[in-house]
């Protein structure tokens, strides 16, 4: 399966903002946009072109991209699954990243980072109401309970992580248990509370062409 091998921080200098993939460092001075705030490579400090609209709306959704972790194939499989539910395609679309069980154990603070959540989701470190599951991409449901595993309780990246997680504003759509390490989605979030900014409508004017 393709992956991407490079160094993370060149994403969020190429999206020109933090994407926070680094987790801790990304709040720390050692963030690589705050010392080089403009993009990679030998023509990044250059003067640009004016951007074209089409590479605004590709700017966007790479930005979305990167930031869940998604390989291309992936993203365009969420777009056409979005555009089929009722309500707006870009919300929907959103709503169903934001669902993902690696994001979720993300937001929950169990995790540094969506990429370290993923893989402690492959590790199966997680259950989901009780049953093990080990798929990053698993769709979580209102009212189902995210748990760390019995024998995952002593992980001190999770323990780290969750020290790290006091700094962020809790969100109103998920419930966080710290002394029994489990968390709750309570409701589908609303675009207005889910923390990315992001212009969605431009990522479905991209893939409506």
């Amino acid at each position: 399966m393709a992956r991407y091998v490079d160094a993370q921080c060149k994403l969020c200098r190429r999206e020109g903002e933090k994407l926070f993939l680094k987790g801790s460092r990304c709040f720390s001075d050692k963030c690589a946009i705050e010392k080089r705030a403009y993009a990679p490579g030998q023509h990044g400090q250059s003067r640009r072109r004016k951007v074209s609209e089409y590479g605004v709306q590709l700017r966007e959704k790479q930005k979305v991209r990167r930031l869940y972790g998604l390989l291309e194939r992936q993203f365009r499989n969420y777009f056409r699954a979005a555009a089929q539910r009722k309500g707006i395609t870009g919300e929907n679309l959103l709503q169903m990243l934001e669902c993902r069980l690696d994001n979720i154990v993300y937001r929950l603070g169990f995790a540094p980072s969506r990429r370290s959540a993923r893989q402690l989701v492959r590790h199966r470190h997680f259950t989901v109401n009780g049953s093990l599951v080990n798929v990053p991409s698993y769709q979580l449901r209102p009212s189902d309970v995210v748990q760390v595993r019995e024998g995952s309780r002593n992980l001190d990246i999770v323990h780290a992580a969750l020290r790290d997680a006091a700094r962020q504003e809790p969100l109103a759509w998920l419930r966080v248990d710290k002394a029994r390490l489990e968390g709750q989605l309570l409701e589908r979030p609303k675009r207005a509370d889910i923390p990315v900014t992001a212009q969605e409508q431009l990522i479905v004017e991209l893939y409506s062409k």
